[in-house]
């Protein structure tokens, strides 16, 4: 089981990465494009209008997978923002309790965010709502890669919540210093 949720952990991650790449070669291909037509522009005097349709709009969708992707990921291998000024004073029992009650919280939020995002996933799909940009995209598909990272994000706390249960380091502050 540990190594099939690192192996998620770490393929979440390089979707997260995909997505950045996707980014830079939309922005890429635009910018291009917009040359391409300016250049065309003072040697003709005619523009072509080249163009990525919806450009702006698929970058965000995809800065969001991007995002909400990354944080199991993130979280596997220490590297959210996490206060350990009192984690660093505390031994045992108390530490453990801390522990605990932090896991606990992010189980908690995670598993809330997952399941209303999952409902509003449904919605979306159920009413067919689209976006608005040039190229009208169900909004249910980039709002299931939000879900995803949510889901494994939450995966990722209960599996840090359980490692702490069994009196084992939880996996988020395997990467701390």
């Amino acid at each position: 089981m540990r190594r099939f949720l690192d192996r998620l952990y770490q393929l979440s991650g390089y979707a997260a990465a995909g997505f950045l790449v996707l980014i830079c070669l939309t922005v890429a291909t635009q910018v291009t494009f917009r040359l391409i037509d300016a250049i065309a522009f003072r040697l003709t005097g005619e523009r072509y209008g080249l163009l990525v349709p919806s450009a702006a709009e698929f970058s965000g969708f995809f800065l969001a997978a991007a995002s909400f992707l990354a944080l199991a990921h993130t979280l596997r291998h220490g590297e959210h923002i996490r206060v350990n000024l009192l984690l660093r004073n505390l031994n045992g029992r108390a530490r453990r309790a801390v522990e605990l009650s932090a896991g606990a919280v992010g189980l908690l939020i995670s598993g809330f965010f997952s399941w209303h995002t999952l409902l509003m996933v449904i919605d979306s799909w159920q009413f067919g709502e689209v976006s608005f940009g040039i190229v009208p995209v169900p909004l249910w598909i980039p709002q299931a890669a939000m879900l995803a990272g949510l889901v494994i994000l939450t995966i990722a706390f209960a599996d840090g919540f359980i490692a702490i249960l069994r009196g084992r380091t939880p996996l988020w502050a395997d990467g701390e210093a």
